[in-house]
């Protein structure tokens, strides 16, 4: 028999040789029209290959059987466990692999053969929930890049919670289509923490400043995407918000001072458990006392209730709905009307919500500056309540 003589000759072969007679031996096993005792032999002598010293031995054997639905299977299944480069051929392109073989590889090998199992043609959702789940960064963002994936919602979002600061899945995300609101916000929150953490680590600014900045540049961001997002994608943005402990007094009421109502209400309507319906109708009730009960319902800060009233009242009397500027960024007329208002309070009580809104003003009036210049430049003629001169 040919195999028997192959067998023998392996005793005393370099391993280079070696390696050539064991992919020649493979492919003899799939394509050669050998008999059944042929292939018997061949089929045990691929299997004592196996225990072949030479990683380039058992090289060879994966990548002449890795591809094949008709090579062995306890053959194809050891090669699978083998060295990280040759189990990586054939996690990467065995069919004979079920998908609980690699969901088992992900959780129990490195990260070349988790990056194998996420270039495969198709990868299932359970086997991408488990490269989202313990898969390293660099098999988290090969999965992401694969034509072939499909994954659910809820992986994506634990691939963010795990590796959103890393601008390589960042960007492979925000460059996909059909990526929710809650999902975005989530990547800016990210690049806001990893922003800080950058700033402080090179001591350009103290950590308490850091942080606050960098907050208030997230929460910009994230009233600016829920005026871009459809109504009915709004609800889970404001849960995710408030699951993640981002729903805040400070950030709802930077909506209302945009003009987003449409968050602001969701908002509301979430915290307090009120039906929207309801609460829109409250909300534009001019009688202080059904607002407040909505407001207290939704567990606010008392401190902050006068400019949240104050907002309100100023939006109803000097018809900031409908504002053409939109509902992304601060209303600085209404700030300002705002701040004149909440000045008549005790400064004691309100001295926080004061400097809050000092610096949405400044905030406002920085950003219609910049739009006024771009306009004035463009020779576009801005219309932000002031007149423009002509040269």
């Amino acid at each position: 028999m040919i195999v028997r003589q192959f067998l023998f000759w392996l005793r005393s072969a370099p391993a280079g040789e070696r390696a050539e007679a064991t992919s020649a031996l493979a492919r003899a096993y799939l394509y050669s029209d050998l008999s059944d005792d042929d292939l018997a032999a061949a089929e045990g002598a691929m299997t004592m290959l196996l225990d072949d010293p030479s990683p380039l031995v058992r090289g060879a054997l994966a990548d002449v059987l890795a591809a094949s639905e008709y090579a062995p299977a306890s053959v194809i299944y050891a090669l699978a466990a083998d060295q990280p480069e040759i189990a990586a051929l054939v996690l990467e392109r065995s069919p004979l692999l079920l998908d609980a073989d690699l969901v088992d590889a992900v959780a129990t090998q490195g990260s070349s053969a988790q990056c194998a199992i996420a270039r495969r043609a198709e990868v299932p959702r359970s086997v991408a929930a488990a490269i989202a789940e313990v898969g390293s960064a660099e098999a988290c963002l090969v999965l992401l890049e694969n034509p072939g994936t499909q994954i659910a919602q809820f992986s994506i979002d634990r691939i963010v919670e795990r590796f959103g600061h890393l601008a390589p899945i960042r960007e492979v995300l925000l460059a996909g289509e059909g990526l929710p609101a809650s999902t975005r916000q989530a990547l800016v929150a990210k690049l806001s923490e990893t922003l800080a953490e950058f700033v402080v680590a090179r001591d350009w600014l103290n950590e308490d400043r850091a942080r606050r900045v960098v907050k208030e540049a997230c929460e910009k961001a994230t009233v600016a995407l829920a005026a871009d997002t459809p109504e009915e994608e709004v609800r889970p943005l404001i849960r995710h918000l408030r699951e993640s402990g981002q729903l805040t007094a400070g950030l709802l009421l930077r909506a209302l001072l945009s003009g987003n109502l449409t968050m602001f209400e969701e908002s509301l309507a979430d915290l307090s458990g009120i039906p929207l319906s309801r609460i829109s109708r409250l909300v534009h009730d001019r009688r202080s006392d059904t607002f407040r009960a909505v407001y207290e319902k939704a567990s606010l800060p008392a401190s902050a209730y006068p400019a949240f009233r104050e907002a309100l009242a100023t939006m109803q009397e000097d018809g900031f709905l409908g504002d053409p500027s939109g509902s992304a960024r601060l209303k600085r007329r209404m700030i300002e009307r705002v701040l004149t208002r909440c000045a008549n309070h005790d400064i004691q009580e309100v001295a926080p919500l004061i400097m809050l809104l000092r610096r949405f003003a400044t905030e406002a009036a920085r950003e219609e500056a910049r739009m006024f210049c771009e306009d004035l430049v463009d020779g576009v003629m801005p219309d932000y309540g002031t007149e423009m001169i002509a040269a």
